[in-house]
């Protein structure tokens, strides 16, 4: 067997919208304050679902750990009126390509 057939997401559907409303109810809730912990708890669903070349991967990023670097890019986006937004989205990639392994 080759390994394109080896990679695979196996999350399900009713999974997948139960962590999205209880992260959206949660953040609703803190009004934003636990959003980290919200992209955090969908983000560690998505990849240990995701299989690639027969191995899995494994997330072990926080919340904690990502709510120290939102406070960080909150911060300079006031600063930079905005400017910096540009690269809080390259950033959060960053955190979470470092955060993410094969188990």
């Amino acid at each position: 067997m080759n390994a394109k057939n080896n990679s695979y997401f196996d999350g399900g559907l009713t999974q997948l919208i139960i962590i999205s409303l209880l992260g959206a109810i949660i953040t609703g809730l803190t009004f934003g304050i636990c959003y980290p912990w919200a992209l955090c708890m969908q983000y560690k669903w998505k990849i240990e679902h995701t299989v690639i070349e027969g191995r899995r991967l494994e997330f072990h990023g926080t919340a904690l750990s990502l709510f120290g670097n939102w406070v960080k890019w909150l911060f300079l986006l006031i600063i930079t009126f905005g400017i910096y937004g540009f690269w809080v989205g390259i950033k959060l990639e960053d955190w979470k390509a470092k955060n993410t392994n094969f188990e």
